[in-house]
């Protein structure tokens, strides 16, 4: 019922950096958080698929699946970002389409497909960072 006093004091820790994180983090590094957290759930999903952990496997899928529509699909611009905005919202509704066919299947192909189609997606984001920071220095 009760956890232990370090594991609670372990997590509120870890939620009090997290929310300091997200506080202080550029619109870049927020974005490339949202990448971080997606290829990290997508990963778990992956192994948990292949425990047979049914749970694990639909709340790592359920959190990939919010990432993809509620942070970056929901980020997008679609007056300035034109074509380009509408080609990675086509990709998160894909991603999307992929993952619930997934969880409704426990099959971690179309998992492993959405990590191979985010993983250069979320790289090129995080090299746009690296850029932008080494020509303002």
């Amino acid at each position: 019922m009760f956890s232990p006093v370090s594991s609670r004091a372990t997590s509120a820790y870890r939620q009090v950096g997290v929310q300091s994180g997200l506080e202080s983090a550029s619109p870049h590094r927020l974005v490339q958080m949202l990448f971080d957290g997606l290829l990290q759930n997508l990963n778990t999903a992956i192994g948990a698929l292949q425990r047979g952990d049914i749970e694990l496997k639909g709340q790592q899928i359920g959190r990939a699946v919010r990432i993809l529509e509620e942070g970056l699909k929901g980020g997008l611009n679609r007056e300035q970002g034109g074509e380009l905005a509408a080609n990675l919202g086509s990709l998160y509704d894909y991603c999307v389409q992929r993952l619930t066919q997934a969880n409704l299947r426990n099959d971690a192909a179309p998992v492993e497909e959405v990590l191979t189609l985010m993983s250069p997606v979320a790289k090129s984001w995080q090299e746009i960072g690296e850029t932008a920071q080494s020509a303002a220095s």
